[in-house]
């Protein structure tokens, strides 16, 4: 077992049955999995059962420091709590890891048969989510999602560093890969088109003048990425409408292939949304667009921010790290803002070996 470098609050033996609820969005099972990757390698013969949705599941299926996925379908409405809570209750583990602070997790959290289950603190955990766990991590100011989840690490006694998420692409996935960029004959730019929520989305015909000014001021092909939702749909559909450089349309890949492509291009452009913090998780630059949200919780974790616009703070604001929302922000997001980044990329960036 890996020593510990923090007074562990729980300790571990190294042999334990844990499970982790997080079963919300793809960008917290990015965040979620440098988490389990610290666990395995304190604690190697631990086995690790992780509560998840299908959508993220089709990601982290087949993860070597993941054993077991318990899906949770939230699209059964009522049907999902009972099928969750038939499959935990024959799963007894010895810790569980609530990293989500919603009532919907909290009660799948109290399906779950173990002596300890560790949540946030009474003030983070929301809609009573404090009320599903015996033990809590200790109050903390605001920070960066990913330093959030590590706070549960430290109750353990354990180091995130060195901080990996072993994404891929997998061996098994190069030939897709390789089969997909044989189609392209310069470098490709993946761009997410859409996000979960239009307050975060940037603007279709703004997309467009990208794509067309990649294409001839940089050598650059534009690949559309995401999934197959009915705005991802209509915004791809006016890029390509509007945009004299017609770009590669990837929508509704799939998430591993979406691994693959976002390894093999080599820039992405991102609102915040899960592609963002792949890209981050696999080490490809990554211009990030952020006004609904707030940037130093959400933004790109210690890689990018020099690629990273803004639009959230007022000029000069230094503004804390709250949940707080402000909507009508990625207006604020110009053309020149998204290209100004893009030459950066290709002075920093572009030359940079893999």
């Amino acid at each position: 077992m890996a020593r510990a470098i923090f007074p562990p609050v729980i300790q571990l033996n190294g042999n334990e049955r844990i499970g982790l609820v997080m079963m919300s969005a793809v960008g917290d099972a990015v965040h979620a999995l440098p988490v389990v990757n610290a666990i395995k390698r304190h604690a190697p013969a631990s086995r690790l059962t992780w509560v998840l949705q299908p959508g993220p599941a089709t990601l982290v299926r087949g993860h070597p420091a993941v054993d077991e996925i318990v899906e949770f379908d939230r699209a059964k409405g009522l049907a999902a709590f009972t099928d969750v809570r038939t499959k935990l209750h024959e799963r007894p583990f010895d810790l569980v890891i609530a990293l989500q602070v919603y009532f919907k997790a909290g009660l799948v959290t109290s399906f779950t048969r173990a002596p300890i289950k560790l949540g946030f603190d009474r003030a983070r955990a929301r809609d009573f989510n404090w009320l599903f766990t015996n033990r809590r991590i200790p109050p903390h100011e605001g920070q960066h999602v990913q330093d959030q989840y590590f706070e549960f690490l430290r109750e353990l006694g354990i180091s995130p560093d060195p901080v990996t998420w072993n994404l891929g692409p997998r061996e098994n996935e190069r030939p897709w890969q390789r089969e997909f960029f044989a189609k392209i004959d310069r470098p490709a730019a993946a761009i997410v088109v859409g996000t979960s929520k239009p307050e975060k989305d940037w603007m279709p015909e703004r997309w467009a003048q990208v794509v067309d000014a990649l294409h001839s001021d940089f050598g650059v092909q534009a690949v559309l990425v995401g999934g197959k939702s009915e705005r991802e749909m209509a915004a791809a559909a006016t890029i390509e409408r509007l945009a004299s450089h017609k770009p590669v349309n990837a929508l509704g890949s799939g998430l591993r292939n979406l691994v693959s492509i976002i390894d093999g291009s080599a820039l992405v452009l991102s609102p915040d949304t899960g592609p963002l913090h792949m890209s981050v998780a696999l080490e490809r630059p990554v211009i990030s667009l952020i006004g609904y949200m707030n940037p130093k919780r959400v933004g790109p974790y210690r890689r990018y921010q020099d690629l990273l616009i803004d639009a959230y703070g007022d000029p000069g604001e230094d503004y804390a790290i709250t949940m707080d929302k402000r909507p009508g922000r990625m207006e604020r997001i110009s053309v020149p803002d998204v290209m100004e980044k893009v030459q950066v990329w290709r002075d920093r960036y572009r030359s940079a070996k893999r």
